[in-house]
């Protein structure tokens, strides 16, 4: 099958996306019809601290044959907070350690260390220093998100963009999207059309981070009240959970 290395096909991919199974209302089904519809070719499902979202979201995809692709992914929460993505995962990391750490399970697995939404002040994030640092010091982190339609992202978009001018990172958008009318408004571009090649492009800082030129879905009051109390109250519930099984 051609790649877009010979066809010239460029893939779009949404790599940030979270479900009902953390503190979206996305719910599986509702996500790969959106994926559908918008003409995503790869959608990356990263919930924060689980990766049984994306589990059903890929078994599901299966099962129904459709034509998006699906990466298992995770929002870690590290120590001081901090969110690190890790895509092509099949584990969940254990939460609240060091970033470098955390890093260290992700390749572990196979997989691909990337910053959401950094240097921003309104939500956890990997700040300038601690970027710095780990690539200073040698560790696997290949990519920083540099569309991101969330005010966290917005704001902080040509700070994290100049800063690439020095760090050299592959650049990717996510649409950070907790809510249904929001999955697609941001997305990467790569070279080719699946998951192979995106993890390729990756790699190789081919990517590129591109907001969705519409406006921004309509999400009625009552959803954002809904996604505070999962956020405040269910997901971190459980968190908690899950911890506490994997200590017995």
């Amino acid at each position: 099958m051609d790649t877009g290395e010979t066809t010239g096909y460029l893939g779009r991919a949404d790599l940030h996306i979270h479900t009902t199974y953390s503190d979206g209302l996305v719910t599986p089904e509702q996500l790969l019809d959106a994926a559908t519809a918008l003409g995503l070719d790869v959608i990356a499902v990263t919930d924060h601290d689980t990766v049984e979202g994306a589990w059903r979201v890929r078994d599901l995809a299966a099962q129904g044959n459709y034509a998006v692709e699906v990466i298992v992914g995770i929002e870690v929460t590290t120590a001081r907070g901090m969110h690190l993505l890790g895509l092509f995962v099949e584990k969940p990391v254990r939460m609240y350690q060091p970033v470098a750490r955390a890093m260290e399970q992700i390749v572990a697995q196979g997989g691909l260390c990337l910053a959401p939404h950094p240097l921003s002040p309104l939500t956890p994030s990997l700040g300038r220093g601690t970027i710095d640092a780990l690539l200073a010091g040698g560790h696997p982190l290949v990519a920083v998100e540099t569309a991101n339609p969330t005010p966290a992202g917005r704001i902080v978009r040509r700070k994290v963009a100049a800063h690439n001018v020095t760090w050299q990172l592959a650049e990717f958008g996510g649409s950070d999207a907790h809510f249904l009318p929001r999955v697609g408004s941001a997305y990467t571009t790569f070279p080719g059309r699946g998951v192979a090649d995106l993890h390729r492009a990756l790699l190789d800082c081919t990517t590129t981070g591109q907001a969705n030129p519409a406006p921004l879905g309509h999400v009625p009051a009552g959803d954002y009240v809904r996604q505070l109390s999962r956020s405040m109250i269910r997901s971190p519930a459980r968190k908690i959970a899950r911890g506490l099984r994997a200590l017995r």
